[in-house]
């Protein structure tokens, strides 16, 4: 099963009950994604990739990008495309980047060579309120006219790289040791601390994504905190 697919069931059973929940300790910020709004996401972020920087099927993007809610979705956007999504520790040359502010200073330079996509990573996924170096797109101004629906040219298949390691989607969303082997009926409410954009990270996304499931993601909370919230949104830890 490719991630299309299965956000595709998920949309036909119940758009509307939570998909993604994020917490930001650091920040107060408490931010929920259905199935539907983050499918909306994932289709303006996959045509904005696809559309305004012309990357195709087997294109690996680099995903630097600390917790945060907009990590699921680039990488929803990403494997909806067909592209291969790279972490920062990976040793491959990427097509495309995006990163954070924190990455600016890095991924900047390389804006001359190849699109780099920056991400305030504000409430609301608003613009950077600071100039950006020169070639840089902000993802807060560009991903806003993008269409609510993304159809791909090219549509990957099961056997399709997900990964800059070589998992390719069948095995990530589906198969005996895929997150897609979770039951259908539901693979409750998960929560966890790791990055969505990472190795361990990308794990604990999949299963829900493409289940009747839901994750928590948490960012900057002590143990205390993060059984309260689990406690709170009903949800069992993963970590």
């Amino acid at each position: 099963m490719t991630f299309a697919a299965g956000l595709a069931v998920q949309l036909r059973s119940n758009p509307g009950r939570p998909l993604l929940t994020w917490y930001d300790e650091r920040t107060g910020e408490r931010v929920e994604l259905s199935v539907a709004t983050y499918a909306n996401w994932v289709a303006k972020t996959a045509s904005l990739l696809v559309e305004e920087h012309d990357l195709e099927r087997g294109d690996v993007l680099l995903v630097d990008l600390p917790p945060h809610w907009l990590g699921p979705v680039f990488l929803g956007a990403a494997w909806t495309a067909g592209l291969v999504v790279a972490f920062p520790d990976d040793d491959v040359v990427p097509d495309a980047v995006v990163c954070g502010p924190d990455g600016l200073a890095g991924h900047g330079p390389r804006a001359a060579d190849l699109p780099v996509l920056a991400c305030a990573l504000l409430p609301l996924g608003v613009r950077f309120a600071d100039p950006l170096p020169p070639g840089v797109h902000d993802v807060g101004v560009e991903v806003w006219g993008q269409p609510d629906a993304f159809t791909p040219y090219d549509p990957p298949g099961d056997d399709d790289p997900a990964l800059a390691s070589g998992t390719t989607q069948g095995e990530l969303f589906g198969g005996s040791t895929g997150a897609g082997s979770a039951p259908s009926t539901g693979a409750g409410r998960l929560l966890t601390a790791a990055n969505p954009a990472s190795p361990p990270g990308v794990t604990a996304l999949a299963r829900p994504l493409v289940s009747a499931g839901s994750l928590v993601l948490v960012a900057g909370a002590d143990d205390a905190r993060m059984d309260a919230i689990a406690a709170a949104e009903r949800a069992t830890r993963l970590d």
